[in-house]
């Protein structure tokens, strides 16, 4: 929720079936609605019980009835706090860079901005986002793989951008950073479902298909195992349920390796990757 002086926050039901809020200015400010009208009125208890009256229907006045929240036992406000303490990893990220061969140019293209960043821990973070926003992040790094706490598996997804011709789908946004620097092309965006779907990602795929421009092309990317010709099939199918027959569908699997970083890795650098001038991938 944001008001014109700037004031922006994060709302959402507790746990414990209470709303509670979160500023984005400040980390202090943050509670139950009796905490919000304190914070920025400044009134007594007995006050702010007088201001909140009409919000439950009682006099003087009555309010709008506003549908309530959706209630999950996930916790979102944990997930936007732990989030926002993150850096941006665009200038930079010494796990991708070392370890996983990616260029620092691809992650400082304005495709990905804000799509990779990195913890206290130096752990690379890459965040999900399902209908309702950011429900989530995965975290890699050395031998270690991890989840946010409290948070959902979604879709992790690069910026889109009007002129957009392919949607590549990839199991790892590792795999998807990994092909954009295999497979230069300033019209293709990127998403992954970060291994075996559950039941909210396949209809995500669809509305992420669907978002698509015209006669634009739907791309499996998946990793060249069993487990990548299944994930194939939830995205063609997906596709198949968007009702769009301009929408064509492909696979992709890297060649003599699992998956697309080890087909990476193994390339001599350094890369250029999505020069303005290399042409789109046909």
């Amino acid at each position: 929720m944001r008001h014109p002086n700037g004031d922006k926050v994060f709302v959402t039901c507790d746990s414990d079936g209470h709303y509670v809020y979160k500023s984005f200015r400040n980390d202090a400010d943050k509670g139950s609605i009796i905490d919000f009208v304190k914070n920025r009125k400044r009134l007594s208890l007995g006050a702010i019980r007088k201001e909140l009256r009409p919000w439950i229907g009682q006099p003087p006045m009555a309010v709008h009835a506003f549908p309530p929240l959706h209630r999950t036992s996930k916790d979102r406000m944990k997930v936007h706090e732990a989030y926002a303490r993150m850096k941006d990893a665009s200038t930079g990220h010494p796990y991708l860079e070392k370890e996983r061969a990616l260029p620092g140019s691809v992650l400082a293209l304005a495709r990905f901005s804000g799509r990779v960043r990195i913890d206290a821990r130096g752990n690379a973070v890459f965040p999900h986002f399902d209908a309702d926003g950011l429900s989530g992040f995965e975290l890699k790094n050395v031998g270690f793989t991890g989840f946010a706490s409290g948070g959902s598996k979604a879709l992790w997804l690069s910026h889109e951008l009007p002129d957009d011709k392919r949607l590549v789908f990839c199991e790892a946004a590792i795999d998807a950073l990994s092909y954009a620097v295999l497979f230069p092309d300033n019209h293709a965006c990127f998403a992954s479902i970060g291994g075996k779907p559950n039941p909210q990602q396949p209809e995500l795929i669809r509305a992420a298909a669907a978002r698509m421009p015209l006669d634009s092309e739907i791309v499996s990317a998946m990793d060249n195992d069993a487990a990548g010709v299944e994930l194939a099939a939830v995205v063609k199918k997906a596709v198949a349920l968007t009702g769009r027959l301009d929408l064509r569908f492909s696979v992709h699997e890297p060649f003599g390796f699992k998956d697309w970083n080890d087909q990476l890795r193994a390339k001599p650098q350094p890369f250029l990757p999505c020069r303005p001038d290399v042409p789109s991938v046909a």
